[in-house]
């Protein structure tokens, strides 16, 4: 239940507050003075302080900021004398949580302490979700005790002390760039840059120009020299996210810088040296692209040293409480809500569910349920409002290979605006075809494996 410290010199009055305080489930500790209290702060560290205005060594006012040093995450509530609310007053100015009136608010001082509880266990939480912040980029935060993801997990572990490319591959949303930030950081490069480029989210000459750089006059709207991503990496990462969707016509100079390990700015005759360890990822197949000409396959085999493929979470379901369980505490904590429990019903919904956006549809959907609720449990009907989770949710059929982006969504059931299907499952409108058509695909291997 929690750790409370009172700190009172009237022995009575004291050892009341310890009974009723005591009754509740909570460990009580007690001191008579300012001393003897800062002592027990020191040994016991107390989740919430009860502390009266007046004691024999000093003011309990005063005593709150020297409380608030040995102890950051402590609450403190004052107990000031009739008619004294000034001190009640003033130790909230210093630090304290509330403070009640001595000997007449008994009624009150346990729906006080157990919100004063309640900050003290969402502060914490938060404390340690901030440590995984800091920390947010190392192998230990990518969570789940599943065998795919732990598999992947050692694998990228093993590849991050050496200088290799290595290519994610893997689903949308399946957690590719935080792989990639971990390698980084568990590389002999972690003190120095980790530059990550989205290939898919520029034009061919947008892109041409982030990833070299350009020179003054180069084309119009060069008004000055540009440094490019890889010098911008130097000595340290370049992630290359989207790989897949890099122009064919700038492969051959990618693969050209790859090589000699120098990059020339567009519009300068000079080269700058580089050295740039690579990280791509892409959750298309390539192979199926160089068939097509799309892709080279001199730059491929130079990307792919190692593969790491990131599982879905279909495949890590085991792992899906365990990411809720995190995802509404962290923002629960950030919006200053309770943490909600979830219901045996609620769980259930959650594990069966496909989840095609992965990890960062999952993450979306609990930050809307934090948002959302308003109360101290996520139950099924609460799911239920968000509109995948119902009875009646979206499926997306099997399709042919041959229909285009539009055509797909005609397949969908119920009828749904591309958009708002996008919008639900945390995803791009050209993700969710690739999730249609990989389904399509994954759909046509089983029926031949049946047939064969």
């Amino acid at each position: 239940m929690g750790k409370v410290l009172i700190i009172d010199d009237e022995n009575q009055l004291r050892g009341l507050l310890a009974r009723i305080i005591g009754l509740e489930g909570y460990e009580v500790i007690q001191a008579d003075s300012c001393k003897a209290g800062l002592k027990q702060v020191e040994q016991q560290n107390p989740d919430v302080i009860i502390c009266d205005v007046r004691l024999p060594d000093g003011s309990g006012v005063d005593l709150i900021t020297e409380m608030k040093r040995l102890g950051p995450l402590t609450e403190i509530i004052l107990l000031t004398a009739h008619g004294n609310i000034p001190d009640g007053v003033q130790a909230i100015k210093n630090g304290a949580f509330d403070y009640i009136t001595k000997g007449d608010d008994n009624n009150k001082i346990i729906p006080l302490l157990s919100r004063a509880m309640e900050k003290v266990e969402m502060a914490r939480r938060l404390q340690q979700l901030e440590k995984q912040v800091g920390q947010k980029y190392s192998f230990e935060s990518i969570l789940g005790k599943s065998k795919p993801i732990r598999m992947a997990v050692e694998l990228a572990r093993k590849v991050s002390v050496t200088d290799v490319p290595v290519l994610l591959t893997g689903e949308t949303g399946t957690g590719k760039e935080v792989f990639a930030q971990a390698i980084h950081q568990h590389s002999s490069r972690a003190g120095k840059a980790f530059v990550a480029v989205n290939c898919s989210a520029f034009s061919k000459e947008l892109l041409e120009s982030e990833i070299f750089g350009h020179k003054a006059g180069a084309f119009t709207g060069a008004l000055k020299e540009k440094k490019g991503l890889f010098e911008e990496a130097d000595q340290g990462t370049i992630f290359l996210d989207e790989i897949g969707e890099i122009p064919i016509t700038l492969q051959a100079k990618l693969l050209r810088v790859l090589q000699e390990k120098e990059i020339r700015r567009i519009g300068s005759t000079s080269v700058h040296p580089i050295d740039v360890r690579v990280i791509s990822a892409t959750n298309i197949n390539i192979e199926e692209k160089i068939k097509e000409g799309q892709f080279r396959s001199d730059l491929y085999y130079r990307l792919n040293l190692l593969d790491i493929t990131i599982p879905p979470l279909r495949e890590r379901k085991e792992d899906i409480q365990e990411l809720v369980d995190a995802y509404l505490t962290r923002f629960a904590c950030e919006m200053g809500k309770s943490i909600p429990k979830v219901t045996p019903e609620a769980a259930r919904l959650l594990t069966e569910h496909s989840w095609p956006g992965n990890v960062r549809e999952l993450r979306n959907i609990c930050e809307r349920l934090i948002v959302l609720n308003d109360t101290d449990v996520i139950d099924a009907e609460l799911l239920r409002q968000l509109k995948i989770f119902r009875e009646d949710k979206c499926s997306v059929h099997a399709i042919s290979e041959e229909e285009d982006p539009d055509s797909v969504y005609s397949r969908l059931r119920p009828k749904k605006k591309k958009k708002d299907l996008a919008e639900e499952l945390g995803v791009s409108r050209t993700t969710l075809w690739r999730m249609a058509k990989r389904q399509s695909e994954l759909e046509k291997k089983r029926r031949e494996q049946q047939e064969s």
